[in-house]
């Protein structure tokens, strides 16, 4: 297992074992270098920890816990969770403010606790077989620790991953291995099992008391600032930051180097396709901090190349291929040196920054009056390039968004018509397996099923915000292109924009403050005013996004494409109509990849990522042997021999 993660933790391996527990730990010394070892026992031998992220108010917590009584043998924050659940029991995790996730075991109690961030940050990965519990941060770890584990593909995720982009927790792509839900603690006793949430988004449920725009932007400046200054303060090593060219990195980069001074250094991907590229918006920036800035330049042979080694760690499909360029960048930071990245992943959910938003209100509007001619023109305001289409786009583009008028307060209403679009990529799925997920009905209304009772009664934005926030941030952006990629390279990303306090405040905002109309982010903006270069507080939004299908084209393309297009490739995995991807691909070539839709697009790209992710996972067998180069120390307690 711990051969396994030796990605996610080269610094360092260590071991614990009792006749009835074992915890293992890979380890990325980032806080108190020479005292953080893990598995780590509180300082009476009570209980031990294997724990993975940061706590970044643990500093804070320390003291509290020093005046309680509790004695401290270390600098790490390692040690404060231990002591932090002792002294306060699982209400620890709320007090909290970090990233992680925890297995705390108590050998007298026979007590296994599982915890996992607020936000899902840090994966947490639980498999219950033959009379045993096994949990890693990764799949593949808990494959390599028992051979008869079952690898199979779970039907009902893929469908869900052809609908909402992502597997949503509980769920992982893996029959029978599960991931423990964002802002949940599981607890195995002999009592038994229970589980509980002990946070969630929540939003005002009555409209909040008036609060003037620049006071609410002076009040989210500082909290960003606070957030921050936390991240980069619990890191004994040099932390970076991404720059994207975007409004979000650019505060958090402006923020980071007023906290660190001078010396503060900045990674930006550059595209050598000019449609995907930020390059002059990044330059602004430089030239505005001054930073020790790298760029690296990634073209389409790049993405198609490494695209295998992003899925191997990724465990699940994607349906874009934006993740492998972010493996890259995370590569190019820690050959420089670099372990710790801030980025401004968070702000687009917490303070309704994506197109999404902006359609959902608009959508609302033209839900009015259905049959106005004119309420649906205002869809140019929000895309121009509709104003050059010709008739039939623009019919199709009113008829996309256009659906579910007749219901503006459904909960999936702002959702709904990119679930559609998505869920046509099921078309392409094996009628076996299209079978097998049709007993657990509809993912849509699975979801919506789970929604908390207060839902109904906040602000339609809130509604929208929410739904984002357990979907697509969760099990796409803080997963597939976010931890996972960046550990891949042992490189830990930091989110101020997803700090307790900053995200307690965004969803306490009045909904104008952050969609103004249809000016998105509007409050961040006000904040940033002094931060950023005018040309990019006022920039359109563009998110990020890399080459698609058009990757996998041309002379330069690898052979396992082919090979994974391959009908006996395809039939053998099983999980694909062989007949319809061959019908997709004699499609793609022949129309060539500029004139590819944005359908077709995702269809290759979902169907390229689950082939390798059977030969990766499925097919393939871990190296079970440890890595030369990691010192495993084994400590053993009662009559284990």
């Amino acid at each position: 297992m711990t051969s396994a993660l030796h990605h996610r933790g080269p610094d360092g391996a260590g071991i614990y074992r009792d006749p009835r527990c074992g915890l293992a730990h890979t380890r990325l010394s980032i806080i108190d270098l020479a005292g953080g070892a893990q598995p780590m026992c509180d300082v009476d031998g009570q209980a031990y920890v294997s724990f993975n992220g940061e706590i970044f108010n643990y500093v804070e917590l320390r003291s509290e816990l020093v005046a309680l009584g509790y004695a401290f043998s270390t600098r790490s924050d390692t040690e404060v969770v231990v002591q932090a659940l002792r002294a306060w029991g699982e209400e620890a995790l709320v007090r909290f403010n970090g990233q992680f996730s925890i297995a705390l075991w108590w050998p007298h109690e026979r007590t296994l606790l599982l915890a996992r961030d607020r936000h899902g940050v840090r994966p947490l990965h639980i498999c219950e077989h033959a009379g045993r519990v096994y949990f890693a941060s990764e799949v593949k770890a808990i494959f390599a620790a028992d051979p008869e584990i079952p690898r199979e593909l779970d039907a009902t995720s893929l469908v869900e991953t052809l609908t909402f982009w992502t597997v949503l927790s509980p769920r992982s792509m893996f029959r029978g291995v599960e991931e423990l839900r964002p802002g949940h603690v599981r607890v195995y006793s002999p009592q038994g099992v229970r589980e509980r949430s002990y946070w969630e988004p929540s939003f005002p449920t009555e409209p909040t008391p008036a609060l003037e725009i620049a006071d609410a932007a002076d009040m989210l400046r500082a909290a960003l600032a606070r957030a921050t200054t936390r991240r980069l303060r619990c890191a004994d090593v040099p932390v970076a930051c991404y720059l994207s060219g975007g409004l979000d990195s650019s505060v958090i980069a402006a923020l980071g180097q007023r906290a660190h001074g001078d010396g503060l250094r900045t990674f930006s991907l550059r595209f050598a396709d000019a449609e995907f590229d930020e390059g002059p918006y990044q330059h602004a920036m430089v030239d505005r901090l001054r930073t020790d800035h790298t760029e690296l330049e990634i073209s389409h042979a790049d993405i198609a190349d490494v695209f295998p080694t992003a899925i191997r760690h990724i465990e699940r499909p994607i349906v874009r291929t934006a993740p492998a360029p972010m493996l890259l960048l995370a590569r190019c930071v820690r050959d420089a040196g670099i372990k710790v990245v801030l980025t401004g992943e968070g702000a687009d959910e917490m303070l309704a920054g994506y197109d999404l938003f902006r359609e959902a209100r608009l959508r609302r509007f033209w839900a009015r009056e259905p049959r106005s001619e004119r309420r649906p023109l205002l869809l140019e305001r929000l895309y121009p390039y509709l104003r050059r289409t010709h008739g039939q786009a623009r019919a199709m583009a009113r008829a996309f968004f256009g659906r579910d008028l007749d219901r503006p307060d459904a909960p999936d209403f702002a959702h709904g018509p990119r679930w559609s679009s998505a869920s046509a990529l099921q078309r392409l799925l094996h009628p076996d397996v299209r079978r097998a997920a049709a007993v657990d009905g509809d993912p849509v209304e699975r979801l919506m099923a789970t929604l908390p009772s207060a839902f109904s009664s906040w602000d339609p934005l809130a509604r929208d915000q929410y739904i984002e926030m357990r979907t697509l941030m969760s099990g796409y952006l803080l997963s597939s292109q976010g931890d996972r990629v960046a550990m891949a390279s042992s490189v830990e990303g930091r989110f101020p924009f997803l700090d307790n306090e900053v995200v307690d405040l965004a969803c306490s905002l009045p909904a104008n403050h952050k969609l103004r109309v249809l000016d998105e982010k509007h409050v961040l903006k006000r904040a940033a005013s002094d931060l950023v270069p005018r040309s990019i507080v006022h920039r359109p939004k563009q998110p990020y996004r890399a080459p698609d299908a058009i990757a996998f084209f041309g002379p330069r393309a690898p052979g396992w494409v082919a090979e994974e297009l391959d009908p006996r490739s395809i039939e053998r995995t099983g999980v694909f109509e062989p007949a319809a991807v061959a019908q997709l691909w004699a499609k793609c070539r022949a129309r060539g990849h500029a004139s590819l839709s944005n359908a077709d697009n995702m269809a290759l790209t979902a169907v390229l990522s689950t082939q390798l992710l059977h030969r990766e996972l499925v097919r393939a067998r871990p190296d079970r042997d440890p890595p030369t180069d990691v010192q495993l120390t084994l400590e053993l307690e009662g009559d284990l021999e």
